[in-house]
């Protein structure tokens, strides 16, 4: 995976009123004086010379600036979604999910994100014809089984091929999946933050049933059908199956974006990297019951990663899984795409008029545009703003910018959103 920075240091050139620069004898990019084509205070938008390109790091005399001072970008929180199926033949692969989440949520932790880790599966430590989960400490707090700081268990018993129907009816709460029903559970959405990347895992050995394999439609006629990418499209209604409703797809409307840019990631029945149908075999023979199709179709789609649930037994095959997945978190994790002012060095002043933001990645560097005092992003759907124009204390990139910065760190492995004061705001 690239190697991603959780905190993206920002070289900060502060000028105040001593050392500041004036509007006659501002540097250009080229080296030379001068004001701009509309001369005193404005700016051309067309001929941006008073935006420097700066170093990094930042030295004494670069952006007209005579000190330094240094802001920190962050992550946004990432929420991971964990489903297990609780069926019988799920012994091996339930055992790894127990024995291997602390430690996966350890790595998660270290790369200093704000995690969650919210358990979607039947709970408990007894057992007869399912098998629950029960997560140990410290990850579930003072007790097994349970709930901690950063870990949600939502008990649901989840049937081998009914995953995606369960998970989105659970979600919305309809008819057939809500605390007290067979196949639901205790309503979970609340525990979604609105801000976070969401990242889901599912472990199971089966497929998740459609209307159109194997062979013809089983669907009830009148209900919407449920296809290989109904977890993320279904407009929700009746379940095809059964008498149950089902929640809308966690792409469509009724979510807005909280799902936006999530990934799927899941262990189950594949077994062939070119061949969809093709199942993978147990070390001591025998298949799963089918090869996954929807999640394979899912995995690819978010550029997710999986296992095989054939490897179940195989301790190294599923620490390898958690830390691919792992390394899928940190990476797809998005920026904070609002920066803290700094204080300015002793002696300096702020001016909220020469101020100028910059991305740097893959060795170049290209300012953003301000919206102005009086703009918006409506305006200048790439540039940047100010919390509050009279007295502002972040910069704001506008949601375009934010997606431009986002998708420079996914590329590059690497950037860096820079902060420059002390040369005349760009403007459109």
């Amino acid at each position: 995976m690239k190697a991603l920075r959780l905190w993206l240091p920002l070289g900060l050139a502060v000028a105040g009123l001593v050392g500041g620069c004036g509007d006659d004898d501002r540097p250009t990019r080229d080296g030379g004086g001068g004001g701009t084509d509309g001369g005193g205070g404005g700016m051309d938008a067309r001929t941006p010379r008073d935006v420097q390109i700066p170093d990094v790091p930042f030295t004494g005399d670069a952006a007209c600036a005579t000190a330094t001072s240094a802001a920190e970008v962050g992550r946004l929180p990432v929420d991971i979604l964990w489903m297990v199926d609780n069926s019988t033949s799920m012994a091996p692969a339930i055992d790894n999910v127990q024995r291997g989440l602390n430690a996966f949520a350890n790595r998660i932790a270290d790369s200093g994100l704000d995690y969650r880790v919210i358990m979607l599966s039947l709970q408990g430590r007894s057992a007869d014809r399912r098998l629950p989960v029960c997560i140990p400490p410290p990850l579930a707090g003072d007790g097994d089984c349970g709930d901690g700081d950063r870990f949600f268990h939502v008990s649901i018993d989840v049937r081998s091929t009914q995953p995606v129907e369960q998970f989105l009816g659970s979600l919305g709460q309809t008819t057939g999946y809500a605390a007290g029903a067979e196949r639901g559970s205790a309503p979970w959405r609340h525990l979604l933050r609105e801000d976070s990347t969401k990242t889901l895992v599912f472990v199971t050995d089966d497929n998740a049933r459609t209307c159109a394999r194997p062979g013809p439609s089983p669907c009830r006629d009148g209900d919407p059908p449920i296809d290989e990418l109904a977890l993320e499209s279904f407009p929700g209604g009746g379940n095809p199956f059964n008498s149950n409703e089902l929640g809308p797809g966690i792409l469509t409307s009724e979510y807005g974006t909280l799902f936006e840019g999530y990934t799927f990631n899941a262990i189950y029945g594949w077994g062939s990297e070119a061949d969809p149908d093709v199942l993978c075999t147990y070390p001591g023979g025998g298949e799963p019951p089918n090869p996954g199709w929807t999640y394979t179709t899912l995995v690819g789609r978010t550029g997710g990663v999986r296992a095989q649930i054939c490897q179940q037994s195989d301790s190294a095959a599923w620490d390898r899984f958690f830390g691919a997945v792992a390394s899928t978190v940190e990476s797809t994790s998005r920026l904070s795409c609002t920066i803290d002012i700094p204080p300015p060095p002793d002696g300096m002043t702020f001016n909220a008029d020469k101020v100028n933001v910059l991305l740097q990645s893959d060795g170049t560097t290209r300012p953003f545009v301000s919206v102005g005092r009086d703009g918006s992003c409506a305006d200048v759907p790439g540039g940047w703003r100010y919390d509050n124009p009279a007295m502002p204390t972040q910069v704001q990139l506008c949601p375009e910018a934010c997606e431009q910065a986002q998708a420079a760190l996914e590329a590059a492995g690497e950037a860096q959103v820079l902060v420059q004061f002390g040369c005349d705001t760009l403007l459109i």
